[in-house]
């Protein structure tokens, strides 16, 4: 009984969980090994890079790449906009959230979206630094 009810609340708890992006919000960000200024500096990334907030402390936010990686960076240059980055070589943006949608634009792998929306069926609504907007696969931008 007691295992059923452990194996119940695991199982809620896991769907529960959200997971929080955030962003470059300052034209660059240091990120570090440890919460000081002091902690060796490993990596410079520019503004808008999305990262996965994994813990948050009073002037530090430790983040997850998209490899996985785990850094600390200060919380003054984080931004809760959100933005995604193209994984494929090139992505297609669409004018409807449906593969077989015309396609507005591509983007280069890597380039920064910024996030509208979520469709919730798989679809992100994002828009292009020069104003254009339309749609990608969730599965094809990391930040999502």
């Amino acid at each position: 009984m007691r295992f059923a009810a452990l194996l119940a609340l695991l199982c809620g708890a896991s769907t529960a969980c959200a997971v929080d992006y955030v962003s470059v919000g300052e034209r660059s960000a240091i990120l570090y090994d440890a919460p000081s200024l002091k902690a060796k500096k490993l990596f410079v990334v520019n503004r808008y890079m999305p990262f996965e907030q994994v813990v948050a402390l009073d002037n530090w936010v430790k983040v997850r790449d998209r490899s996985g990686s785990l850094y600390w960076v200060e919380k003054r240059v984080l931004s809760s906009k959100r933005y995604v980055f193209a994984l494929p070589p090139l992505l297609d943006v669409r004018a409807e959230p449906d593969s077989i949608s015309p396609r507005l634009f591509q983007v280069r792998q890597q380039v920064v979206l910024e996030r509208l929306e979520s469709t919730g069926t798989g679809w992100v609504k994002v828009r292009h630094q020069d104003g254009e907007t339309g749609y990608v696969r969730s599965t094809e931008v990391w930040g999502e």
